[in-house]
Parts: structure tokens; sequence; C-alpha cells
């Protein structure tokens, strides 16, 4: 999935080229080649499909040249996770490789540390939904911290035959520190990381029990999918669909939802403040990108553009980016307001 715009990372972070098309964290790759890189030995090149923007299509290619442009599903207008999701599972199901197959869905922009363990657990994951066809199953991040920014999993019962997957008890909007601080302590709630795994026609079969209108909006596409007909139909019905998220949709009314824990070093580096966690610190604790010069300055994000230089003095706990022309000063403790800040700048 690789169709939103990140404008929480603004200014760096554009309508016009998101952060999944961003070398954020400075690893030399972007982070959709990175997810590319870190699947790819599980999933052979010709089975990636890229659910996005249809003005992303271009930078899609650019960035995984080793796809055709029939891997890139066009979106003619967002309508969230559940949406993009019954399109990538419909063109699957009418695809080459059609039939009950497994698919995996991710967000083309996190981060993960330990690759090797990440595809150990993935790999677990499509052993158990091969074996459980039935089954809608997703990745619980054990939790290193009271985190408020992700939404959380209740683990319940172990699922029986697997001694590594569990029952999801309930699913938790994202809590206030209090509530955080019980969930860590707690020791039975994960991080929701927003992969997910199950077999094509268990969605499908959700999406009949959970969100009738849309499987009957998608029915009327059968015969279309891999045609030159596709995107005709799609720019007519996909603006009919519900814009709904696969948890408010489906998962959370669902008794067949199952949890794989995870612990390979994720984040969805969200925020300038997860990213300041996974950077490089001098000696005041400050993350600096460019050309920077800090000053009785702490604990400090500094990301300027190449060619340009910046002086910061007596900040702390401050975030300065500067891209294109356009400037972020803010603390970072009021970084969760930039998304609104961003939206009141547009409508000037």
């Amino acid at each position: 999935m690789a169709g939103g715009i990140g404008s929480r990372f603004w200014p760096l972070s554009t309508e016009a080229c998101p952060k999944q098309f961003i070398d954020i964290l400075g690893k030399g790759k972007s982070f959709i080649r990175a997810t590319f890189e870190r699947f790819r030995p599980l999933v052979p090149d010709e089975h990636f499909l890229v659910v996005t923007n249809a003005a992303y299509k271009q930078q899609v290619l650019q960035h995984l040249p080793e796809l055709s442009e029939e891997q890139v599903l066009c979106e003619p207008m967002r309508r969230n996770t559940a949406t993009c999701i019954a399109y990538a599972a419909y063109r699957i199901a009418e695809g080459e490789c059609h039939g009950n197959r497994a698919m995996v869905v991710t967000p083309a922009d996190h981060y993960v540390t330990d690759e090797d363990a990440f595809r150990a657990v993935i790999a677990r994951g499509f052993d158990f939904v091969e074996a459980h066809p039935e089954a809608l199953t997703t990745i619980g991040i054990c939790p290193t911290r009271p985190e408020t920014g992700y939404g959380y999993i209740e683990q319940g019962a172990p699922s029986g035959d697997n001694a590594a997957v569990w029952r999801v008890a309930a699913f938790k909007e994202k809590p206030d520190h209090a509530h955080a601080m019980q969930f860590l302590a707690a020791g039975n709630y994960m991080w929701n990381s927003g992969i997910f795994l199950w077999s094509v026609q268990a969605y499908q079969r959700a999406l009949q029990q959970y969100l009738p209108a849309m499987r009957t909006i998608f029915r009327t596409g059968d015969g279309i999918w891999n045609t030159p007909s596709e995107q005709q139909w799609l720019e007519t019905h996909y603006p009919q669909c519900e814009n709904i998220s696969v948890d408010y949709g489906i998962l959370e009314k669902s008794d067949s939802c199952y949890m794989l824990r995870g612990d390979f070093g994720w984040s969805d580096v969200g925020t300038w403040g997860s990213l300041y966690e996974h950077a490089s610190k001098d000696g005041s604790a400050n993350a600096t990108a460019g050309e920077a010069l800090l000053v009785d300055s702490n604990r400090c994000v500094v990301n300027v553009e190449p060619g340009t230089q910046a002086i910061v003095q007596g900040l702390d706990g401050y975030l300065v980016a500067m891209r294109g022309g356009q400037l972020l000063v803010c603390s970072l403790r009021e970084e969760q307001h930039i998304k609104d800040w961003v939206a009141q700048l547009s409508c000037r």
C-alpha cells in the first residue's frame, strides 16, 4: 500500500513526493525500495502488487524497476485500506496465480532493523493462513514503551494448534499516556503494525459479511480485471466504495482474527519524533541531516536540503526542517499538530 501523502513529515514529505519515496532515515534507499527488498526473499518479483494513487505510478516504477506497469494498481482516488486491499484481492483472484492464494498486505513506509527475524515471522504467517484458510491474521509488535501514537491489539488465547499464533481479543484505539502505561504493564497488548496475512478468499468472504455493499461493487468487475477495461471500471465504480479502513470495516467485527507476535525492531516512522529515535545523534542528543551548525541546542531534529546551510541556536527539543522553500520550526512536543497546520497553510 503506497498511496498516502505522509503529511506529518512536511516539508520533506509532500503530496508531489510523499514519504514512501524518500530516504528520510539516510539509509541510501527509499522506504518503498526497502520494503520491496525486505519481502523479496519470500515473494517472487512477479507476485508483487503496489496499490497507489495514479499520480504516483511513475515514481513507483522508478523506485521498483523490477516491476511491470501491470503490477502498479492505480486508485483514481483514495478510499482507505479496506478498499485498496479489495482491489488487490480481486486482481489476484482473477490473475495468473488465481485461487485461494495467501496474500500479505503491508504499508510501503515502515522501518525494520532485524529483517531476518521479520521474514521468519512472515513465513510463519504464510504457513498459518495456508493451514487456516478462514483466518484473518495480523502482526502485533512487542511494545518497548508506552506509545500513544499506535493502536494496540489485545492478545487472546493461543490458537490451539500453533504456539506462535494467538487469537485477537480486541483492537484498541490509540491510547492516552495513562492507558498506554496500563497496556505496557499488562504484557498482553501489542502494537498494531498494520501488516496482515490472509487468503484471497478469506478477505472476499469478510467483505461479503462485513462490507457487503463494497463486495457488491467489486463483483460488478468480474471479468474485467487484468484487461484494458479495468481502469475505466475503477474510474466509475471505485468512488462508490466506502472510505473505511480494514481495521474498522472488518477486523474489529470479525471473530476469525489471529495475531503473530513480532519483535524485529519495527517502526512506522510516522512522525518526526519516531525518526528521532532511529537517527544518529551528537553529544547533545541532536539529530541532524544536511549542513547545519547547532549552538547551545539540545535534543533537536534539524533537517535541511542539500545546498542549504543553517545555524540553530538556543533551542531545546525542537524540530527545524526545510525543503523547497518551505520551512517548519516547532516543538517536538507539538508535532502532532503538523498535519493540521499544513492543511491550514494549504487553504490560504
